[in-house]
């Protein structure tokens, strides 16, 4: 599964007859420290996820996997919405502490997060 984020919508008045009534985003790949990650892509969604929603998605058979027993041609396809996300800091390189000196402690854990936007394409 691959992190992304939804910027758009597409809307196709001739397709594959297996694709009438499914909804097609525009997605933004983005690494996992929400970083944008390539080109933009389309994909099936099959979770009803909204403008600006930051989103799993998936690439190859596994993309047709949530429209099953019907035979849906997909490539990718959205199949879930994150919530949240939380990062922790990368570790500091270890530095020796002269003798008798107080070290700083373990790093504190950052935090990063995505909510739920609630709009809709």
């Amino acid at each position: 599964m691959y992190l992304g984020r939804v910027v758009g919508c597409v809307w196709s008045t001739v397709k594959d007859p297996s694709l009438v009534g499914q909804r097609l985003l525009v997605i933004q790949p983005m690494t996992p420290d929400l970083r944008d990650n390539g080109k933009q892509i389309v994909c099936l969604d099959a979770t009803g996820a909204g403008a600006g929603e930051t989103i799993y998605w998936v690439r190859g058979r596994e993309a047709s996997f949530p429209f099953l027993p019907s035979e849906v041609v997909a490539d990718t396809t959205v199949v879930g919405i994150v919530d949240s996300i939380h990062l922790a800091k990368a570790a500091a390189p270890v530095e020796a502490v002269p003798a008798g000196a107080v070290s700083g402690g373990p790093a504190r854990p950052g935090r990063a997060t995505a909510s739920r936007k609630g709009r809709r394409c």
